[in-house]
């Protein structure tokens, strides 16, 4: 079972890496909070794994902090929420938002990400309240990184592709892109950060 992995970042995406190890390369699904965090292509970077085993295949979930796999592996420990919901719950809030959310019963946050309905949120919050309380809110990161720049051509396109893998309609996403201004200046990170404030409004 793969608990944590280090190399260099071959390919990055915002919901998926290919970690280089050794000469072997990982292919491992991130939140949009771990995608922040990490050094561009060919830096060094530390992630926290998550094995997910399947009868057909085997899938790599990483995160930059103990806190973000913890929460992860709560999540998917509840009826219905799979690690494809559990990643897109922690790409819309962050790990200290989201322990606050489930710790004061904030159903309308949590009932905001795709996927996730009023019975779901009154079932996260029902079974991960107490644990939530429990938890450490600190979070400490694996590893360093600098913060990705990328040129602006095919940003957009980046972004979108990455909400609606998350479960946010085409349409929706799209305009909400139309009404961010992006710039030269801004990042696949920055525009993600404009264009999911819109959508958790």
């Amino acid at each position: 079972m793969i608990a944590l992995l280090t190399g260099i970042i071959a390919h990055k995406a915002p919901d998926f890496i290919i970690l280089d190890v050794n000469g072997v390369g990982y292919r491992v699904h991130i939140p949009f909070s771990t995608y922040y965090d990490l050094p561009e292509e060919g830096g060094k970077s530390t992630l926290h794994i998550h094995t997910n085993v399947k009868e057909d295949a085997i899938h790599l979930y990483g995160f930059r902090t103990p806190a973000e796999k913890t929460f992860f592996q709560l999540l998917i420990g509840i009826s219905g929420v799979g690690p494809k919901l559990a990643n897109g719950i922690l790409s819309n809030i962050p790990v200290d938002n989201l322990r606050c959310a489930l710790m004061n019963g904030d159903l309308v946050r949590l009932a905001a990400v795709p996927g996730i309905g009023k019975k779901t949120a009154e079932r996260l919050v029902l079974e991960l309240r107490e644990k939530a309380l429990k938890l450490d809110p600190g979070i400490q990161p694996a590893g360093t990184g600098e913060p990705p720049t990328l040129p602006l051509p095919g940003i957009t396109d980046d972004v979108a592709s990455a909400l609606i893998n998350l479960g946010y309609k085409e349409a929706v996403v799209r305009k909400a892109l139309a009404e961010v201004s992006a710039t030269p200046d801004d990042t696949v990170e920055t525009l993600l950060k404009q264009v999911l404030k819109l959508l958790m409004k």
